[in-house]
């Protein structure tokens, strides 16, 4: 077990209608500071979305899960917060906010390997 680190991850949710607090779980974000590890994991199912929400702008959408995206692997050199270190970038986009994406409460755990926790995460929750 001296191999397993602590992890930490949160649902991302398209949230149509903030002030009715209903959501869809259309991603994950995962960090483990030991392995030097932070992705996200999204996507997006028109016909779900549609099904939840008509009133969705799937283009607007794609546009925001790329910035978080890029400042998640901090690759967007225009926003200053893509370029802190991977755990304030994590606990920026994890903090609370009122906008048609959000994130879950932070929920941790233990592993060896985060990328295949992602992966499970996404697999049961998202997909």
């Amino acid at each position: 077990m001296p191999d397993k680190q602590v992890y930490e991850y949160a649902f991302i949710r398209y949230v149509p209608r903030v002030e009715r607090e209903e959501f869809l779980n259309i991603g994950v974000i995962l960090f483990c500071k030991g392995k030097r590890f932070l992705q996200m994991k999204y996507q997006l199912d028109v016909q779900r979305l549609q099904a939840f929400s008509s009133e969705i702008d799937l283009t607007e959408l794609e546009q925001y899960l790329e910035a978080w995206d890029a400042i998640c692997q901090g690759k967007a050199k225009n926003q200053p917060i893509a370029q802190l270190d991977p755990a304030s970038r994590f606990r920026w986009l994890t903090a609370t906010r009122s906008t048609i994406i959000q994130a879950s409460k932070v929920h941790p755990g233990l592993c060896s390997d985060p990328k295949a926790v992602l992966d499970d995460l996404f697999k049961k929750y998202v997909l």
